[in-house]
């Protein structure tokens, strides 16, 4: 082991190090960042906010939404007007009355006990997500972050700094998202449409769907295409790429197609029919020689 290994942090290497021996260079190791570029993380976002709008998705997610009345579910921001809801209690009672109070104790009933050494690491506890409070900190203050933030599950964020690990956990789509009327009036100001720029996040535009149906093979198979489509031509003499060889000792057609006589001679069992012996012996072969011999 070299003896740079037994050097204490806090000392000095110039101070240990040998005599003869140049002070060693000291290498530090940065992590690994990977950029990602702005337009694919503004994607992204866009997309998960699109997503919290299907039901199936929040569904599939383990979302609770059957007693929500639509989706995205949209409150009135004057709820929120003059810090009118800032204690806790009201805020679970606003979250019962819209319908998501089962996902509420879906998650209360999914805390559990995390595996291995990350409880002694300040994370003891795991638990399910629950609803994201999505609003406009310009019109319905701040002050409703302190009601929601004591509650299991429930998250908030500005409507002018969505995050995408809380739009989609885990890299999962489809997360429950609750908007204030003014939040969800913002998101044309912030994101634009597919035709208007965004007025805040410079040359931005929605991405705007190529294909208004996403099912292709029943389009190819309408009527209305197949109809104007031409017959294939030369698909009968196609020579394949890679012909799987087949043995006719094994196979019937195969052998058949390199003989015909083969069915016939299977037929009358002409391999089970045993050598018949002629009455007269073969004359030797040696002596018929020498008789051709001497005649000549």
């Amino acid at each position: 082991m070299s003896i740079w290994s037994y050097v204490c942090t806090d000392e000095g290497l110039a101070k240990v190090a040998p005599k003869d021996q140049p002070e060693p260079e000291v290498s530090v190791i940065k992590p690994e960042l990977r950029s990602c570029l702005t337009c694919h993380r503004r994607f992204a976002t866009a997309s998960a906010i699109a997503a919290s709008s299907v039901p199936a998705l929040l569904l599939a997610r383990g979302h609770r939404i059957s007693t929500v009345a639509e989706v995205p579910l949209v409150i009135n921001s004057t709820i929120f007007e003059g810090a009118a809801l800032v204690k806790t209690k009201l805020a679970a009672e606003l979250l019962k009355a819209v319908g998501a109070g089962p996902d509420i104790i879906k998650v209360q009933k999914s805390k559990k006990l995390r595996a291995g050494k990350g409880k002694m690491r300040g994370r003891r506890h795991r638990q399910r997500r629950g609803p994201l409070i999505v609003y406009n900190p310009e019109t319905d203050g701040r002050e409703l972050v302190r009601a929601f933030r004591n509650i299991p599950g429930v998250e908030t964020s500005s409507v002018y700094a969505l995050n995408l690990l809380q739009l989609a956990p885990g890299g999962h789509l489809g997360r429950f998202v609750i908007w204030t009327s003014h939040a969800f009036k913002a998101l044309d100001e912030v994101y634009g449409s597919t035709t208007e720029a965004s007025v805040m996040k410079k040359d931005f535009l929605l991405p705007q769907n190529i294909v208004s149906n996403a099912d292709i093979t029943r389009m190819i198979n309408s009527s209305e295409i197949q109809s104007v489509l031409k017959e294939p031509k030369g698909y009968a003499m196609t020579k394949r790429a890679g012909v799987q060889k087949k043995n006719p000792l094994k196979n019937r057609q195969v052998l058949l197609r390199l003989n015909p006589y083969a069915a016939q001679y299977s037929k009358d069992k002409l391999g089970q029919e045993k050598f018949k012996q002629q009455d007269k012996a073969p004359e030797p072969t040696v002596e018929a020689y020498k008789e051709l011999l001497y005649t000549n």
